[in-house]
């Protein structure tokens, strides 16, 4: 498992990931509204723009093998991601995400959520398919917070997932292209 050696301290999880334009899209996009809300946190870099799948952090090398061998069981065409609003998570204080969400625009991402957690409990890793989703992109990190406010659609075509380890950056260490 050479992609998982040396994930010690990093964080390690299953992602959708934006092509480098949208990113970029929504990049500005974050930029735009940090200055209408006031907002003092940092943007999150393009490159590290993302959707959480599943959390794979504290697992064992046998659990982390299991949920590789489930992400290459699924099998779905490529399929389209869509936020139309923005908003305030709950955060620890002083530390509140600010992300896009949506409803409609990601109805086919919580369906192919739904069959990566099938294959992952079929492994044997039925904890990590039992988790609360509510899928997003966080933008930023903020002490101030705000309500949910209505965007013009953002989105992409998700073409592939990957597994990406948190540690000073974000790395791709594997991808899995999605086909049928």
């Amino acid at each position: 498992m050479d992609e998982f050696a040396s994930c010690s301290g990093a964080r390690l999880f299953l992602a959708a990931v934006p092509d480098a334009g949208t990113a970029a899209r929504i990049h500005q996009l974050a930029g735009v509204l940090k200055r209408a809300h006031h907002f003092d946190g940092k943007l999150i870099a393009p490159e590290r723009l993302h959707i959480s799948l599943f959390a794979l952090s504290g697992l064992s090398e046998g659990q982390l093998c299991a949920a590789r061998e489930a992400a290459m069981d699924v099998r779905t065409e490529p399929f389209e991601v869509s936020f139309d609003c923005t908003a305030s998570f709950r955060g620890r204080p002083g530390n509140r995400p600010f992300v896009l969400i949506g409803e409609k625009g990601l109805r086919r991402l919580q369906s192919f959520r739904q069959m990566l957690g099938a294959a992952m409990t079929r492994r044997g890793l039925r904890r990590l398919a039992n988790t609360n989703f509510a899928p997003h992109v966080t933008l930023l990190y903020d002490a101030r917070s705000v309500d949910e406010y209505p965007i013009e659609p953002i989105g992409w075509t998700v073409t592939e997932y990957v597994l990406v380890r948190s540690l000073n950056g974000h790395e791709h260490l594997v991808r899995w292209p999605l086909w049928v």
